[in-house]
């Protein structure tokens, strides 16, 4: 466990989540003068917040050091979060012997500065001298952020942002639960009774969207979970056809349904996708490696991939995604690398690499109590190998998100060949475009458009399946005083 003692309790989250970066094995406990053990508990770091500057003590019993940063007034709240965070950023680098890739970023979309900084007029070098003065990124994540910033801008050219919105539509139900999952997902077995009932409320939500959206213009439609190909072919088609038949897609440029797990695929419910207009799926496969499907309680075989694959491209369809995860447990450079050979092997129109994060709910935690933080690896080499795999293969980098406790502290990146980019994956990132999500464990988004500004407020639904159900039309109604007063 590692004590943090600040002062005041400001910028706390953004202290826990630079000093949890450097020490992901560790518990890290950030104490306010309100707190128990403020007085009495051991520290490692003390934090200071001055009128004008922050001062940082790490504490050893070798050595007591300090670092101020440089002069900011905390009333200036931006530009003293990041003097305080650079100073601690320092301070960390010297105690750990380390940098970080991200440098001080600890939120999940960086490349939403560089997006910003062009759409303001900024050349890419202004914006390349941001990252590195303020949030002391590497070369390497700065340019990468730039480059995907324009590609982000020139694929949503034409989204309807004011007028429009993207649909999301959650399948909790999961063949099984995967070791790392903290999603909401539900073996379909044990919740087999509430599969028709669930199809229903998912109706009715579909119901609101279609008497109260009917004069804006929906770009895109994300079917995920879960795993949503545990419904049968029926099941899809039933749920499909009801979504097309009460609300316009006209003016729809991606579908997508995240057939995923490939244990769960079956021609028939391909060529069922296909026919009801679905233009994007993903069958991921996580890793190659059958020793690792195992331990991450996939149920599935390299040679199911394979065969979902084959059967996807027979059924017509020219758009698949595969999703792939870095830092599984106990898994090498080497096996990360034979990965991506089997993935360019099979040539993919786009591939996410996802760094592991090491989420709380996920039973990953328990196994790592047991096995050490040490058999979850990932490094610089790994994340370039995986780039330049993508890069020989045509697919560029479109879109990129963080989550914390990421392993490495890297990031997710998304490769596509030219003109299969996922529009909802950088829509759900840059959120700049209202969406409605339908289903158990999902959040709706409205964007308020205000001049060139914009500001988001949320509501969510249950994740509870049965729960969900119970209070369908509370949940309709939670969109109701979002989208519609």
């Amino acid at each position: 466990m590692i004590f943090v003692k600040c002062n005041e309790d400001n910028f706390i989250y953004d202290v826990h989540s630079l000093i949890k970066a450097f020490y992901p094995g560790e518990d890290v406990k950030v104490l306010t003068p309100d707190k128990e053990g403020y007085d009495t508990e051991r520290f490692s770091f003390e934090i200071d917040y001055l009128s004008d500057c922050s001062k940082i003590k790490a504490l050893s019993e070798e050595n007591i050091k300090e670092y101020v940063s440089d002069k900011a007034q905390i009333s200036d709240r931006v530009n003293y979060k990041n003097a305080l965070k650079q100073a601690l950023y320092k301070c960390l680098c010297d105690v750990t012997k380390r940098t970080l890739p991200w440098g001080t970023l600890t939120g999940i979309r960086p490349t939403k500065i560089a997006v910003t900084d062009i759409e303001n007029g900024l050349g890419d070098e202004e914006v390349f001298r941001h990252y590195k003065d303020v949030y002391l990124t590497s070369d390497e994540k700065a340019s990468l952020a730039i480059d995907i910033a324009h590609r982000e801008i020139d694929i949503l050219s034409g989204i309807h942002y004011d007028e429009g919105y993207s649909l999301y539509i959650g399948i909790p139900f999961c063949p099984t639960t995967c070791l790392y999952c903290s999603f909401t997902s539900f073996a379909r077995s044990a919740y087999e009774k509430y599969v028709g009932e669930y199809i229903e409320c998912l109706k009715k939500e579909i119901d609101f969207v279609a008497d109260n959206f009917s004069d804006k213009k929906l770009d895109s439609v994300y079917i995920g979970g879960g795993t949503p190909t545990t419904l049968t072919a029926a099941e899809s088609a039933e749920l499909i056809t009801y979504l097309k038949n009460r609300i316009d897609m006209t003016s729809v440029k991606e579908f997508t349904v995240e057939a995923g797990r490939p244990d769960s695929i079956t021609m028939d419910k391909l060529t069922t996708l296909k026919r009801l207009g679905v233009s994007r799926i993903s069958v991921n496969p996580q890793t190659f490696n059958d020793r690792t499907l195992e331990l991450i309680g996939r149920r599935h075989n390299t040679a199911q991939v394979y065969s979902a694959y084959e059967m996807a491209r027979e059924a017509g369809f020219d758009n698949i995604n595969m999703d792939l995860i870095v830092g599984l447990p106990g898994e090498t450079f080497d096996d990360v690398k034979y990965t991506m050979n089997c993935v360019r092997e099979l040539k993919p129109d786009s591939v996410t690499v996802h760094s592991l994060a090491i989420k709380r709910a996920s039973r990953l935690n328990t196994w790592i109590e047991e096995h050490g933080i040490e058999c979850i690896q990932n490094s610089d080499e790994i994340m370039r190998m995986t780039g330049d795999v993508c890069d020989s293969m045509g697919l560029k980098p479109y879109y990129l998100y963080r989550q914390k406790n990421m392993s490495g502290n890297f990031e997710n990146v998304g490769y596509a060949a030219h003109g299969k980019e996922g529009i909802y994956n950088i829509l759900i990132m840059e959120e700049k475009q209202s969406i409605v999500a339908l289903g158990a464990g999902t959040v709706s988004k409205r964007v308020f458009h205000e001049g060139d500004n914009y500001r988001m407020e949320r509501c969510d639904n249950v994740k509870d399946v049965a729960l969900y159900i119970s209070k369908i039309d509370e949940m309709t109604d939670r969109k109701r005083k979002l989208f519609c007063e």
